[in-house]
């Protein structure tokens, strides 16, 4: 029998293969604000603080300096700053800051770290608190002067890009699962009457429709066409709606959804087959 040399090499196994994907989460917020000129006076270094919003797992807020941020500024200038406004070490991330031509010209002020490289890589925030913006974003003089400034309102759009990494492994694909269009599709069996087994009469006007579909939907529809005498009927007489109504409920049942002229008692009809 032959046996194995030291010269033999074991069998390879099967190479494997990983990757790193390095990317960012970008969100976006609009920051309105109304009465400028009454923001003016409160003080160097105050500010007006727009709603938290969340990007990356990360909450932020875009930080108005109307009188500037830093004395040594001399109130000359306004200051505009994007704030780390949730618990957070080491956060990196791309900024945009955009104030608002509204004069129609689409001639934006804009401050961006997007569609070009960086030095030293996206920006570095080390704590909550931690800010990027501009000392001197905008001379108040010329401000004040500005198709920024209408009606005392200024307008200020505010871009956020967290970079975030993750191995992605070549065997796995994600899938896209595409939203939910059920109703449509359960809209159109209605209109079509396709499969229908079952009619409605109402006032002499004849309804069709789908036994399963009607029992999913209505215990007292399920209760009576499996389990009552109506069971292998074909045809049910309502007596106490009007066609228009038995018209709405049936629409809600296949589509989820009212009519738009649907009539103020309807929907405690619906309640009552229905829930």
């Amino acid at each position: 029998m032959a046996g194995s040399t030291a010269g033999d090499k074991s069998p390879l196994l099967s190479p494997t293969s990983s990757r790193s994907v390095t990317e960012t989460v970008n969100g976006s917020h609009k920051f309105v604000i109304q009465g400028y000129s009454l923001a003016k006076g409160m003080g160097v270094g105050k500010h007006i603080a727009s709603d938290n919003f969340m990007v990356g797992g990360y909450q932020w807020a875009i930080y108005f300096y109307p009188d500037g941020k830093n004395p040594e500024d001399n109130s000359a200038y306004v200051s505009v700053f994007i704030a780390l406004a949730s618990e957070g070490t080491d956060v990196r991330a791309l900024f945009e800051l955009t104030l608002v031509d509204q004069s129609g010209k689409e001639k934006h002020k804009v401050h961006s770290h997007f569609d070009r490289s960086l030095e030293s890589g996206p920006y570095t925030l080390k704590y909550r608190g931690s800010m990027w913006g501009y000392k001197r974003f905008f001379r108040r003089a010329l401000l004040e002067t500005s198709d920024f400034l209408k009606d005392d309102c200024l307008k200020i759009n505010c871009t956020v890009g967290v970079v975030v990494s993750a191995v992605d492994c070549p065997r796995l694909h994600s899938i896209r699962v595409p939203e939910s269009d059920i109703g449509t599709h359960f809209g159109m069996l209605l209109e079509k009457k396709e499969g229908s087994d079952i009619s409605f009469v109402v006032a002499g006007e004849k309804f069709r429709g789908h036994k399963l579909v009607l029992a999913a939907r209505s215990p007292i529809f399920r209760s009576k066409f499996f389990e009552g005498l109506e069971e292998d009927n074909t045809e049910v007489e309502i007596t106490d709606l009007e066609p228009k109504v038995f018209k709405a409920m049936l629409h809600f049942i296949y589509r989820d959804s009212l009519t738009e002229d649907v009539q103020l008692e309807t929907p405690r009809y619906i309640c009552e087959i229905c829930c």
